[in-house]
């Protein structure tokens, strides 16, 4: 097994030669916010990360989570690991002030979640769900929930959980059964929760459930459903936990993969009722819980990232130090000199840096969102980034399933064998393209509410900004072919867009027949949008006689690969879209 290491050299050329971060921060006002600052925060990030959680990340795959007499109990060395996080201040990093928080750049604190979900996912999913229950509650909690709750969950004491599937409905929010029924100042809770990610453990002092829930009076479907914040301890006239509250742990699932993390069943409401409170208004609870859910979908893609980083990291490894073949003299050689492990190694370096540059850049919108000064420079923005939402989840976690499987497949034989430990990061990440919404859904997402919602507008606008880089680089003699590569993309992008506004309203079946590709075709324009920008920021800076020169031309090379094998792939999407819904909806379903 090897070790892990951030790629410090690619994270900072995005955020600060490719994106600018340094003047984003001062624009925004955050005078002591710069690029010094951000390595310095990603140094001691990555020797946490390395020294801390990496080390436990295959205690976690072999050991699981357990239920007994008091609960979950997570595995070895997990809590003190967790300690660690949350006394160096990395739970607060990019929360409000007003709770506890640094308010750090979003796009800063996308690159530190890669390196706790590189290093160990299964507990880095803790603080995941912790930092969506934030937004969630910030967004939309009254004062008194916010002046009780925020403080400990910004700074990690205590940590939040998502409940929205049920025993009868998973994806099908529509058919959630939980109650709520009002007594006094609270509501009582009833009901089953399953797949609930840290439902359960013994990491932090207490736990905030965030609920989906049925008034008494409230209409059928998810335009019924409210959000009521239940925590596992309710917390006394000084705030700290007191009383146990009637929600219980009934089961731990036993995973393909991220076993460190325990998926619980909870029980509500067992001995009378979970005593929650309204989040939000009532009956506008799915609202309310998309803001959370729409933090989590970019953090599925950030662990898409992080396991392929990951699984690289140890492929490459390995590939370095396996001896198969002999040359004319009797000497071995390792086997990255075959042209195929040199095919995979490729692919898994070229897409982890796209998928790396994609997240920076969606994280990026949320930051220029918030800084914005209007409403409309802030509503043009928060476009952008619903539209980057289904494709950093939904592209990046299925091309993860591929690139981890390079992983073993570099391993030979030695990767299917457990204790080489790259088989884990592929098990994990196949968790990636189900939870936070399928990929399916993401598709449909992309293709129905964020495109056409607006007629195509959003869309309309990223593959102009994407044709202005084609452009630019154009100008570029040695980036002329990758820049006729990126026009002919953004074109396959354009179609598959007339093809959608033109032919959803004449097939029920169109949209939902083409999303999934729809989504990949962008997922793979967009990398090619950032690979393409790194390999002209890499010339300018050769050119300015600025940089490592090892590394910029390095970036280059990785840059061609990406756009003759990735960047390649628009073209089947595009005619995959094209065929429609025929073929697909044509058989009974007797007919499988």
């Amino acid at each position: 097994m090897s070790d892990y290491r951030f790629p410090y050299k690619d994270a900072a050329f995005v955020l600060n030669d490719v994106l600018g971060f340094e003047q984003m921060c001062a624009d925004a006002g955050l005078e002591d916010t710069n690029a010094e600052l951000a390595t310095a925060i990603l140094e001691e990030a990555g020797r946490l990360g390395s020294e801390v959680f990496a080390p436990l990340n295959v205690v976690g795959d072999r050991e699981g989570s357990t239920l007994g007499e008091n609960g979950v109990q997570e595995p070895p060395g997990f809590a003190d690991a967790y300690r660690k996080y949350v006394d160096n201040g990395w739970a607060s990093l990019a929360a409000g002030e007003q709770y506890g928080g640094q308010d750090m750049p979003r796009m800063l604190a996308a690159a530190v979640v890669e390196i706790w979900d590189s290093s160990n996912l299964g507990l880095s999913l803790c603080p995941l769900l912790t930092t969506g229950a934030v937004d969630a509650l910030a967004a939309y909690g009254t004062d008194a929930l916010k002046n009780t709750y925020l403080p400990a969950l910004v700074s990690g004491e205590w940590t939040g959980t998502m409940c929205l599937s049920e025993p009868g409905a998973g994806s099908d929010l529509a058919a959630v059964t939980t109650k709520a029924v009002p007594e006094g100042e609270h509501y009582l809770v009833t009901g089953q929760k399953i797949f609930i990610t840290w439902g359960d453990h013994q990491m932090a002092e207490n736990i905030i459930h965030l609920v989906l829930a049925r008034l008494p009076d409230a209409p059928a479907g998810v335009r019924g459903l409210s959000l009521f914040l239940v925590p596992k301890y309710l917390p006394d006239e000084k705030g700290r936990p007191a009383e146990r509250n009637d929600v219980v742990c009934v089961g731990v699932e036993h995973k393909l993969g991220i076993h460190g993390s325990p998926t619980c069943s909870l029980s509500f409401g067992d001995h009378g009722g979970a005593i929650g409170y309204l989040v939000g208004k009532a009956n506008n609870g799915l609202i309310a819980m998309f803001t959370m859910m729409n933090a989590a979908r970019q953090g599925v893609g950030i662990q898409g990232l992080g396991l392929s980083e990951r699984s690289y990291q140890q492929a490459l490894a390995y590939a370095k130090e396996r001896l198969q073949g002999t040359r004319s003299d009797g000497s071995r050689y390792p086997i990255i000199e075959f042209p195929d492990v040199r095919r995979m190694l490729m692919l898994m370096k070229s897409a982890t840096e796209a998928m790396r540059g994609l997240i920076y850049v969606a994280a990026a919108e949320s930051d220029r969102t918030r800084w914005a000064k209007n409403p409309q420079e802030a509503n043009r923005h928060a476009a952008r980034t619903g539209l980057y939402t289904p494709i950093v989840k939904g592209w990046i976690s299925e091309l993860s399933q591929e690139i981890t499987s390079y992983g073993i497949q570099v391993h030979g034989g030695m990767g299917y064998i457990e204790e080489t430990g790259s088989a884990q990061h592929y098990r994990d990440a196949r968790i990636l393209t189900i939870y936070e919404g399928t990929t399916g859904i993401q598709g449909l997402d992309l293709a129905g509410r964020k495109t056409l919602a607006d007629n195509g507008e959003a869309l309309h606008d990223l593959l102009d900004e994407i044709q202005a880089t084609a452009d630019d680089m154009s100008a570029v003699e040695s980036l002329a072919g990758m820049a006729a590569s990126l026009k002919e993309a953004v074109q396959a992008g354009g179609e598959a867009r007339a093809w959608l506004l033109r032919n959803a309203s004449q097939d029920r079946n169109a949209a939902g027949a083409a999303s999934v590709n729809f989504m990949m075709l962008l997922g793979y324009i967009c990398g090619g949008w950032i690979m393409g920008q790194s390999a002209l920021k890499a010339i300018r800076l050769l050119e300015a006689g600025g940089g490592d020169e090892t590394f910029l031309r390095t970036k280059q090379v990785t840059a061609q690969f990406y756009f003759d094998h990735l960047l390649s792939r628009s073209g089947s999407c595009l005619a995959t879209i094209k065929s429609g819904s025929d073929s697909m909806m044509a058989l009974d379903a007797e007919q499988f």
